[in-house]
């Protein structure tokens, strides 16, 4: 499982803080369930300023509302402090295939996005990640940060690329 991949990656999750003085960092999985990210050995990083690194997991447990792992080569705090930032992407290729009603977020990016009133909203702009969960950016006319649930997103109709949600144009 080393080398280079030939098919797209996918972001699963974010680096965050070290944690303590061994080159151990927080991860932020975007996985259902969290911890299936731990299931992969290799890992695409990918900096903010666009930089790549492939790195070896070489152990990790979940931890809090995430995970806490040990990489190859990051023996240290300052180490993993240079990792603090970067996205967990994993090539499409190694991805187990995803039951119905399943998606990748990286998949949802640029659908279009109605509402019960069949007002559209805009588009899937990006995710985010935010302390109460995670929100669907999207951007029309105005932009609106719905909540990643079952009570607002209603239904995905990936070959129309259409997302319908209970969301107020208002809001």
């Amino acid at each position: 499982m080393t080398g280079e991949h030939t098919g797209p990656a996918l972001t699963l999750g974010q680096v965050g803080a070290p944690h303590g003085i061994a080159g151990w960092l927080l991860v932020r999985s975007f996985t259902d369930p969290p911890d299936s990210l731990l299931d992969h050995e290799e890992w695409q990083l990918s900096a903010p300023n666009g930089a790549t690194r492939t790195i070896r997991l070489l152990e990790g447990v979940p931890y809090r509302n995430g995970l806490r792992v040990r990489f190859e080569g990051i023996t240290d705090r300052t180490a993993a402090q240079a990792l603090t930032g970067w996205w967990v992407r994993i090539a499409r290729e190694n991805l187990p295939p995803l039951a119905e009603g399943e998606h990748y977020r990286d998949d949802l990016v640029g659908f279009t996005v109605r509402n019960v009133e069949q007002v559209e909203l805009g588009r899937v702009d990006y995710f985010a990640d935010l302390p109460a969960g995670a929100v669907m950016v999207v951007k029309g006319e105005r932009e609106h940060w719905l909540p990643v649930s079952k009570q607002y997103l209603l239904h995905i109709d990936a070959g129309q690329r259409l997302i319908e949600v209970d969301w107020p144009a208002e809001l």
